[in-house]
């Protein structure tokens, strides 16, 4: 099922940074220090919205890196 908070992710292993695409906005922020097993378990989480919440959202540094400009 489709996240309702969540429009899409990307990580970057070398850089352990984990990208996150928002719902509706499009906003794009980036996620620093994501070890690959908390993005391997975001990928596989049944809801992705609960576990950002849980295990990334203050838990990492982040910044905003685009916003979208059809929201």
């Amino acid at each position: 099922m489709p996240s309702t908070v969540i429009r899409n992710m990307h990580y970057d292993a070398a850089k352990r940074i984990l990208s996150v695409w928002f719902v509706p906005s499009g906003h794009r922020y980036d996620y620093e220090d994501v070890a690959p097993q908390t993005y391997a378990a975001f990928r596989k989480a049944s809801s992705k919205g609960r576990f950002f919440n849980e295990f990334i959202r203050d838990q990492h540094n982040y910044r905003l890196v685009e916003e979208s400009h059809s929201a």
